[in-house]
């Protein structure tokens, strides 16, 4: 009886508040995004080193503000996605960047919208309303406390939405990126 009334009430509690661990993604889905966000954040590193020692032409796109903006958005989203899914889960910290990583998703999403040849969207566009449709099924997953959602949702953003544009930006002759990596 003594023993239950000096132990910790909140004892019950504390599993509640354990981070998840690191190795909540499966392996071949961790390879993935280590592969992917590793190499898209090097590339990232490259390009706009190049530009800061003059090694590219000159850059127009830098002249059009919204495509200012959206690299300015969009680059740390892939150093910080990469870090959210492969670091320790459920901390204070893994809460908060996950927190800022979303609405800078949302706010790439939404420059991109801004940044078109005339009145015309191109075909890329087709990754902002998937973004905004996984943006808030990842807010309202972890809320309901849907952790495995929840996990889908980001890796299918992170892959989805940020990488495979991302390889675009690059392959594509003309585009910012291509012109900052291979001119």
């Amino acid at each position: 009886m003594t023993a239950a009334i000096t132990s910790n009430p909140f004892a019950a509690l504390k599993r509640y508040n354990e981070p998840a661990g690191t190795m909540d993604l499966g392996p071949v889905t961790r390879a993935l995004v280590l592969v992917s966000g590793t190499l898209m954040t090097a590339i990232c590193i490259l390009a706009i080193a190049r530009a800061l020692l003059g090694f590219t032409p000159d850059l127009p796109h830098l002249g059009n503000i919204a495509v200012m903006f959206h690299v300015a958005t969009v680059i740390p989203c892939v150093p910080l996605g990469l870090y959210l899914l492969v670091a320790r889960k459920g901390t204070p910290m893994h809460k908060q960047l996950g927190k800022l990583w979303v609405a800078l998703m949302v706010t790439t999403a939404t420059s991109t919208l801004f940044i078109h040849d005339g009145m015309a969207l191109s075909w890329i566009h087709i990754f902002v309303p998937f973004t905004y449709r996984a943006s808030w099924l990842i807010v309202k997953t972890a809320r309901a406390g849907d952790i495995k959602a929840h996990k889908a949702e980001i890796v299918s953003l992170f892959l989805g939405a940020l990488m495979i544009p991302g390889i675009f930006s690059f392959v594509i002759p003309g585009r910012l990126m291509n012109v900052m990596l291979f001119w």
